[in-house]
């Protein structure tokens, strides 16, 4: 802090004239004076004294020196024969100013140094010059003429400040000029000093050779560092957990202050009114010991009170309520590592009158700013540690922000340590740029030592800490930090705009640290401090300050085993009645064993003469997993989301979990939930239980060649599906099965019974560790078993005309080569007898011109203007009914007349020449247009062949286009082989078959009468929404008018590609029309991530190895395809690259989220072959927008928070659910109403089990609706408390028996306390009393009964002892060693 304090004393300026200060500040002008040499007498008439020169400004309107005045080191004058004397100096000055005025001037004064005796200097004043900077019309001068001489004049510069030397001074009486005397010099703009004007304040001049904080060293020879001036480079750092104690108490230094304040109020006469604190600002900045490098960030700081849980107004009774704490983070980007660099904190207090602050206006007349304390952190001295603790600064000394300081507390102590903190400290946290992506690690300060001054920390780059994310601090106006945490608005609603991680201030109470937590606090920044938050770009995606690095996941997918079901569980699920399922006799088809898989035969598949699979999915009932008593609730109601194969995805209705009447199977951990139905108003269906869905595969759903892709499809893959709980809307698992059971291998039916596991899988940001010495657990992933999902699979084979699905289908189409139309069939008659019918019958337009000319022979009564308008209106109306009136469609009326005849027969006539032409264009396009129809999937390459015929007599070029992206020709005879030998399609191939014109479009050179093969490509990547409901498994609609509703659907979705292949004048010889039909595409995995709204998520998925041999060696080259990746987002930054032979291979996505609680949808699909015919697999994934939470607590200790909640535009009667609810409290628990528009705060108690970084989940759900209106992600920031006493016993597993102990505590306080007992582990420990009563220095013995374990292992147990506010004492440690 040394050299900061140096460069502060020794750069300390004079402002310019105060009435200069007015105003806005107009740019600032850089200059570079270069001082070369002192020719004349000037330079002998004190010999032998040493020169000096020395630069300053003045203001000759204001007669006002300014700035800081420069001094040059000191030469000898020379005299050479012959010559005048002189003295060499060729020194460069640089400076800025903004006061662009004819009237400011630099002043060069020639000193005189001459040393005494006594070995100081004595300075005498030789004569001075004026140099202009700025002309008439205010242009800075330009005075780099080579040679240019400054006129000196007689005395000292002083004299300027004499009322008679008036402006113009050059031309003022009082100024002797001297003779044979001048000052060589150069004046000009310095355009590259403006890299440097944060490092360098206004108006205070520097040499080029002098040091300046953050600035590079000159390169080269001239030593000249703002000739080409260089930056250092930045080092960002982070503050969080600020904290700011005042002495000798927040509330008594506020009292005396305001009473300092009234007194001054007397004296000024201003009295009338009370005055009272409206606020306590923070500015926090970089200085570099000359100026700020950036404007000081203004934050709002809370009293202590105020942020802890709803105590807005309760009396302050501890250290810990007065405090003022900062609940957002600040960002300081700008600093750099250099001794002078420092952190500056200046407090600031806004005083108004109540009686006119009440009026409303924060910024009344009476209310004032006064800066109380002041304080400098330099953060690159000395070793790191964390917290930092500073004292603050106060009285009558300069301070950075060239502000008055409240004095210092009377200093009537002798105490050099209570001296230093008699004005407050200043405590925070810090971090730099390269650890700001971690946890900070949480260092507390020990009971006792809070007042004792720690040595000065230092901002290293290998410090060990690690905060998480960052923001910087806003720039805030008065009025914008008026809110209160009572009173927040919408912009404090933690939307993780820059994904701020919050950290509970640790504030000090009867020797114990106390931890409380908050809500990152970021207001808008409605001013132009902040460059990296922008406050009116509300929906803007911000990064998450995740590492780049990310651990892959590995896409290994579920365990898709399952376990056979015990007799007794058979037992119970056979009474309970579900109902059977049946085969083609109408029998009940009996439960086998799964196929062993070293059976299975393709050959039985394909040689079935039941070609049709009626596949039934049986959901029966739902256990619980033993361990998860101790994780969350069990739901009520679930409800499932999955895809079968090429089917749309399902997502079944709530299902009522309903106890099998108290029975349980022998041995079973927990008894099972059997699935019933529910009905509209909620209550259990009283039809049959279990949910049953069926999906009928046959020739009319798959297309050709498809059934053996149907059967790998269920030999290879496994169906996956996600639970959810139906109140909370929360995921409470996933499961797998495979589906090789559903494969007959020839015999009519098979059903198979499935328990699965039910599991959920986190995606951790730190990669894992390993499970076990066994087991291989994948990167990033935890995975947790909650319970079991009783399934039962069927499969009953149908002949074709015997299967029981929808006839709507259209049958696929059987070849890959399109004809296109031959002439001599649209000439050959066909068989069908047509009846003629007049023009009118088949035209509507003229049917519609003759109505209208009939309506023109109405009575005029008729016509009059409201009547004729009302006809007209309804028209087609009228129309149609004449058309049902006359039977055999329009007829000219009979009782007209002749002349009336002719009028009709003209309109006719008129009619047909105008449409003519139209109609035969149209019959001869209808006659060459060809119809192909496509169904396409997902990623799927559809190829076909145009057959093309040349019907001139002459060779014509052929120009094809296309008027969609999608549909393309093949170019490439690679790719068209590989299509071929694909579809096995049968046809001529041809090298260099195209040419391409200027704009792409391919053309093809056709002899007379020549046919040709033209190969089509047709490939999408884009999922639209709309496809899911394209198909659906037959039970699942129970109206009749399903079928045609899907057929509406699928005309809606049918695109139509036109392709046209025309030659020269673009006269058409051939149309195709091909028409795409989306189908649903077969999903292999699902991912599911939850991630903060509004942020980028980035991750990276391990593919499994392709085509390698076990044992391989690493590096080895051979075998292994090329992986290319498609996404059917273009919005979604997806890539994968190959890292060398044998490395495994990744997925890289960059997944922009929406707001909460929006769901987006994509799908990946991953291709080995280089033209991208067939997918590999297709992975889908789910990414769900959260409105991000950070929380900083202590494993044990309760932690409370408040979150905001916004009404929708209805009143809505909503709960709020959470994922842990052990660990997780929210009150209110039950249902409340949020009223439209409005804003309810809920308030959420954490008190995690274990240390370590985890992710909680709540869910605000719309309980009539069942509808999702919020939803928050808490990323969860746990510290292992301190143990004091670690124990350690030893139990008999398998015994069935369990344990009781007693340990003692005593109570460390001479005061009686109210204590509470929690344990990390309670389904292994409980207590014998949950809380306990002792007397101040008493002892009390703690009775506890450990559970017994049928497993040998050790086991941890912490148990934390809490005084009454749920504080954290101390806590035990019990080791449990299971033998």
């Amino acid at each position: 802090m040394a050299e900061w304090e140096r460069l502060f004393a020794q750069s300390r300026a004079v402002p310019p004239h105060a009435q200069r200060r007015h105003g806005v500040p107009e740019h600032s002008v850089p200059f570079q004076c270069v001082l070369k040499c002192l020719e004349g007498s000037v330079a002998v008439q004190r010999s032998p004294a040493e020169l000096q020169l020395r630069l300053s400004l003045f203001d000759a309107a204001h007669r006002h020196f300014f700035g800081h005045t420069w001094h040059s080191s000191t030469r000898t004058p020379c005299s050479p024969p012959g010559q005048p004397p002189r003295v060499l100096f060729n020194e460069a000055v640089y400076f800025h100013t903004s006061l662009s005025h004819p009237s400011i001037t630099a002043v060069v004064e020639v000193v005189a140094v001459t040393p005494n005796p006594e070995g100081l200097s004595r300075d005498v004043s030789c004569g001075f010059g004026l140099i202009p900077l700025f002309d008439s019309r205010r242009e800075p001068s330009d005075l780099a003429a080579k040679g240019r001489a400054l006129k000196l004049y007689h005395g000292t510069p002083r004299a300027l400040l004499h009322p008679l030397l008036q402006d113009p001074l050059e031309k003022n009486k009082y100024m002797t000029v001297m003779e044979s005397s001048h000052l060589q010099y150069s004046l000009k703009p310095h355009l590259p000093l403006e890299k440097v004007f944060h490092l360098l304040p206004e108006n205070l001049l520097v040499s080029g050779l002098q040091k300046i904080p953050g600035l590079l060293p000159a390169q080269g020879d001239t030593g000249d560092a703002f000739l080409k001036p260089r930056l250092m480079g930045t080092t960002p750092c982070y503050l969080d957990r600020l904290c700011v104690r005042l002495h000798p108490s927040l509330k008594e230094f506020e009292e005396e202050l305001l009473e300092q304040l009234s007194s001054d109020r007397l004296l000024k006469q201003e009295a009338g009114s009370t005055l009272c604190v409206q606020e306590r600002r923070l500015r926090v900045g970089v200085h570099n010991g000359l100026r700020f490098v950036q404007p000081p960030q203004v934050v709002v700081l809370q009293p202590a009170s105020r942020v802890a849980w709803g105590q807005s107004t309760s009396p302050i009774d501890s250290a810990a309520g007065q405090a003022l704490l900062l609940r957002s983070r600040l960002q300081l980007s700008e600093m750099v590592a250099h001794p002078a660099f420092g952190v500056c904190f200046q407090l600031e207090y806004v005083i108004c009158a109540v009686a006119k602050a009440a009026a409303g206006s924060a910024l009344g007349p009476a209310a004032a700013m006064h800066t109380v304390r002041w304080a400098l952190w330099s953060p690159f001295l000395g070793a790191t540690s964390s917290p930092v603790l500073l004292p603050l600064r106060g009285g009558a000394h300069p301070s950075p922000g060239q502000t008055m300081v409240y004095r210092n507390p009377a200093d009537s102590e002798s105490s050099q340590e209570v001296k230093r903190i008699a004005s407050g400290s200043v405590q925070f946290h810090v971090s730099t740029d390269a650890e700001h992506r971690g946890t900070p690690a949480d260092t507390s300060s020990k009971a006792g030592k809070e007042l004792e001054e720690p040595p000065t920390p230092s901002l290293s780059l290998r410090s060990q800490l690690r905060p998480a994310a960052s923001t910087q601090g806003p720039g805030l106006s008065l009025s914008q930090l008026l809110a209160s945490p009572q009173g927040r608005d919408v912009r404090t609603v933690p939307r993780s705009r820059s994904a701020p991680m919050p950290r509970a201030c640790s504030t000090q109470k009867d020797g114990h640290t106390e931890h409380t937590a908050g809500i990152t606090h970021l207001e808008a920044d409605l001013g132009s401090g902040s460059p990296h938050v922008d406050a009116s770009s509300g929906g803007h995606l911000w990064d998450l300050p995740f590492a780049p690095l990310q651990p892959p996941v590995t896409a290994v997918g579920l365990p898709a085993g399952s376990t056979a079901l015990s007799r007794a569980m058979l037992a119970l699920l056979h009474n309970t009645g579900f109902p059977e399922i049946l085969d083609g006799n109408k029998e009940p088809v009996r439960v086998t064993e799964p196929l062993d898989p070293s059976c299975y035969s393709p050959q039985l598949e394909e040689l079935d003469a039941l070609k049709s699979n009626e596949i039934t999915l049986q959901f029966l009932a739902f256990s619980r997993a033993p361990q998860e008593a101790m994780e969350g609730t069990w739901p009520r109601t679930v409800f499932l989301t999955f895809q079968f194969y090429r089917f749309p995805p399902v997502t079944t209705s709530r299902l009522q979990l309903v106890d099998m009447e108290g029975e349980r199977a022998a041995g079973s951990a927990a008894p099972a939930q059997v699935l019933f139905q529910l009905n509209k108003d909620g209550t259990p269906s009283t039809g049959d239980p279990g949910l049953q869905l069926r999906f009928v595969v046959d020739s009319t759903f798959l297309r050709p060649g498809e059934q053996r892709v149907f059967m790998h499809y269920l030999a290879e893959h496994s169906l996956q599906m996600d639970i959810w709980d139906g109140d909370s809307l929360l995921l409470v698992g996933s499961a797998a099965v495979k589906l090789k059971p559903l494969l007959r291998q020839g015999r009519p039916a098979v059903r198979t019974l499935h328990e699965l596991e039910v599991a959920t899988t986190e995606y951790e940001q730190d990669a894992a560790a390993a499970a076990g010495r066994d087991v291989l657990r994948p990167l990033g992933v935890r995975v947790a078993v909650r319970g079991h999902l009783h399934l039962c699979l069927a499969n009953v084979g149908h002949h074709c005309e015997e299967t029981p699905v929808s006839p709507g289908c259209p049958p696929l189409s059987h070849t890959h080569i399109v004809p296109s139309p031959d002439s001599g069939h649209m000439l050959t008659p066909h068989a069908d007898v047509y009846r003629p019918r007049r023009l009118a019958e088949v035209d509507p337009e003229l049917a519609a011109i003759l109505w209208r000319h009939q309506l023109e022979q109405i009575p005029e009564r008729l016509c009059e203007s409201h009547e004729a308008a009302a006809i007209q209106q309804h028209e087609p109306q009228c129309l149609a009914v004449g058309r049902q009136q006359d039977g055999a469609g329009w007829r000219i009326p009979q009782h007209r007349s002749l002349q009336q005849h002719m009028e009709y027969m003209q309109i006719v006539k008129a009619h047909r020449e105008h449409t003519k032409h139209r109609c035969i264009t149209q019959v001869l396009r209808q006659g060459m247009t060809t119809t192909h129809t496509l169904y396409a999937m997902l990623g799927t390459a559809e190829f076909f062949e145009f057959v093309l015929r040349n019907p001139y007599n002459v060779q014509k070029t052929v120009t094809i286009e296309v008027d969609h992206p999608e549909l393309s020709v093949i170019l490439d005879p690679r790719e068209w082989r590989h299509f071929k030998e694909l579809t096995q399609t049968a046809t001529p191939l041809e090298e260099d078959m195209f040419h391409l014109r200027d704009d792409l479009k391919p053309q093809v050179y056709l002899r007379p009468k020549e046919t040709v093969h033209i190969p089509f490509r047709y490939q999408t990547f884009s999922a639209e929404p709309v496809v899911a409901a394209l198909l659906g498994p037959v039970g699942l609609s129970e109206k009749e008018d399903t079928r045609r509703m899907q057929e509406e659907q699928r005309a809606v979705q049918m695109r139509t590609i036109q392709v046209t292949f025309c030659v020269s004048e673009d006269k058409p010889i051939a149309l195709l029309q091909v028409k795409v039909e989306p189908r649903p595409h077969v999903v292999d995995q699902t991912f599911r991530f939850y991630h903060p709204e509004l942020t980028f998520l980035k991750k990276a998925i391990r593919l499994p190895p392709w085509h390698t041999l076990p044992g391989a060696l690493v590096g080895k080259q051979g075998g292994e395809p090329e992986v290319r990746v498609r996404c059917s987002d273009p919005n979604v930054i997806c890539e994968t690259k190959t890292m060398g032979p044998g490395e495994p291979r990744d997925v890289f996505l960059k997944v922009a989220g929406g707001p909460s609680p929006q769901i987006k949808t994509f799908f990946v699909a991953i291709y080995t072959d280089p033209w991208l015919a067939a997918p590999q697999c297709i992975w889908q994934f789910y990414l769900h927008s959260l409105q991000r939470l950070d929380v900083s607590c202590t494993a044990g200790q309760l932690s409370r928070l408040a979150v905001p909640l916004r009404g929708t535009r209805t009143l809505r009667r909503v709960k709020a659910f959470c994922s842990h609810p052990h660990e997780l409290k929210v009150d209110p628990a039950d249902a409340f109403i949020l009223p439209p528009n409005g804003l309810v705060d809920l308030f959420v108690g954490v008190r995690p089990r274990r240390a370590g970084s985890r992710f909680f989940y709540l869910n605000l759900v719309d309980v009539e609706c069942h509808q999702l209106v919020s939803s928050w992600l808490l990323c969860i920031t746990c510290r292992q408390p301190l143990i004091s006493k670690a124990f350690e016993i030893t139990i008999p597993a398998g015994s069935g028996k369990g344990s009781n102990k007693r340990i003692t505590y005593t109570n460390p306080y001479p005061t009686h306390r109210l204590y509470f007992l929690v344990t990390s582990r309670p389904d292994l420990l409980q207590f014998k009393e949950d809380s306990f009563q002792v007397a101040g220095g008493e002892v009390y013995t703690i009775g506890l009964r450990f559970a017994p374990s049928q497993s040998v292992g050790e086991e941890e147990i912490l148990i934390h002892i809490n005084d009454h506010k749920d504080k954290n004492e101390e806590t035990f440690c019990v080791k449990v060693i299971y033998y």
